[in-house]
């Protein structure tokens, strides 16, 4: 059953979400060479804290961080280490959640490490650009597949391929409800999509076509071919008034009709 928000919870989400905007872009702003992936988990759980939040991955996934720090081939799941130093063009993809006053907000996206080559900037351009035909797409009386069929469509027109294992999902009170929503398939199928819905939109794009793997690890999910992947993702609630992308931050602010 997919839970539908009261216009009180929705206010909530929305709250939360620019917070956890806010929280990203902080992150993105100190993306350098010679960082390591687990300063990025630690500035995150400093930043959640400050607003009152709490983590959501490792509170209610039991993944071993705050955030998903993915570099490069790596899809997501990579865990946070000391170990792990950004480099001059270097692809790092970092998902993060959040806990407040009783309700998930999820986001990622995926940002270059100083200068990055011409391909690895056009991949960053599809998979966000994805994201938004995605969202596009949700509207009242269209079905959850329509979200999955824009998505993919135009990843597969652009000469890319979407991550199949994994999907978005709904968000509220858990960080994963109903409805799945893959980023493929053909449209026209699954739940229709109703006002007081809340959905994280999360394309993953790679560069081949095989299936993904898991490391070591049981964690961090890579491409078979060590291409690269970028992962995008926005929390969205749908109102009687349209979709509203409640993990956009003010100075990242973009129009669904763009």
């Amino acid at each position: 059953m997919i839970p539908l928000k009261s216009p009180e919870e929705l206010a909530v989400m929305r709250e939360n979400g620019a917070l956890l905007a806010g929280i990203l872009e902080r992150l993105c702003e100190d993306v350098r060479p010679g960082r390591t992936t687990a300063y990025f988990d630690r500035l995150a759980r400093s930043l959640i804290a400050e607003c009152g939040g709490e983590t959501a991955f490792d509170r209610l996934a039991g993944f071993p961080g705050a955030i998903n720090a993915s570099l490069n081939e790596e899809i997501v799941h990579g865990i946070p280490s000391d170990d792990r130093v950004l480099a001059e063009g270097d692809v790092f993809s970092v998902d993060i959640g959040m806990v407040r006053r009783g309700f998930c907000v999820d986001m990622a996206t995926t940002v270059g490490v100083g200068r990055i080559g011409a391909e690895a900037q056009r991949l960053l351009e599809v998979g966000e650009e994805s994201l938004w035909e995605g969202i596009r797409n949700v509207r009242i009386g269209n079905r959850v597949s329509d979200v999955s069929h824009a998505i993919g469509s135009f990843v597969e027109a652009k000469g890319y391929f979407v991550v199949r294992e994994y999907v978005g999902h709904g968000i509220g009170r858990n960080l994963h409800e109903d409805p799945q929503i893959p980023n493929y398939g053909p449209a026209g199928h699954g739940p229709r999509l109703r006002a007081g819905m809340t959905l994280a939109i999360e394309p993953m794009v790679k560069t081949d076509p095989l299936p993904t793997e898991v490391r070591d690890d049981r964690w961090t999910v890579a491409t078979a071919s060590g291409g690269l992947s970028v992962h995008f993702e926005h929390t969205v609630a749908l109102t009687g008034q349209g979709v509203v992308v409640l993990t956009q931050g003010g100075d990242a602010r973009r129009s669904v009709d763009e």
